[in-house]
């Protein structure tokens, strides 16, 4: 049976992507701590970090950092910040969002409710960031 992430990257359920390679895909969370949050996800259904290869890991790592960068530039931030919990979906994810302080690593402050114009808006600034960092061979329209 898939994951809801699988679900999401084989265009089953509707996600605001803003990256996609051969080894994974990144998109917005539902429940962001800040906007722009997105999720960095493989394409092969493994449930924890610690079993996936270390290449593969390396991959979600550095799709991450780029993903990163772009919401500091996109959103003004002086931070990424990067979690890798794994507790709401049995599927592999990276978190990666913009930080101004600690606080912004609190996941019981996620917005559970956001409004989805602006979490198009979010979408549309990060991979505006991606693009002009040069990758935009790997941003989706």
């Amino acid at each position: 049976m898939s994951t809801l992430f699988s679900r999401i990257i084989e265009g089953e359920i509707p996600g605001r992507f803003v990256w996609r390679d051969e080894r994974c895909a990144a998109f917005l969370t539902i429940a962001p701590l800040r906007p722009g949050h997105a999720l960095v996800v493989p394409r092969q259904e493994i449930d924890e970090w610690t079993d996936a290869d270390d290449g593969l890991l390396a991959h979600l790592i550095a799709v991450a950092k780029q993903i990163g960068a772009a919401q500091k530039a996109g959103f003004d931030a002086p931070r990424a910040g990067l979690v890798i919990a794994g507790f709401e979906v049995p599927h592999l994810h990276v978190h990666v969002f913009p930080a101004w302080d600690i606080d912004d690593f609190n996941f019981d402050k996620a917005d559970r409710d956001p409004d989805h114009a602006d979490l198009d808006a979010a979408a549309d600034t990060l991979r505006q960031a991606l693009r002009q960092a040069g990758h935009g061979d790997r941003v989706p329209n």
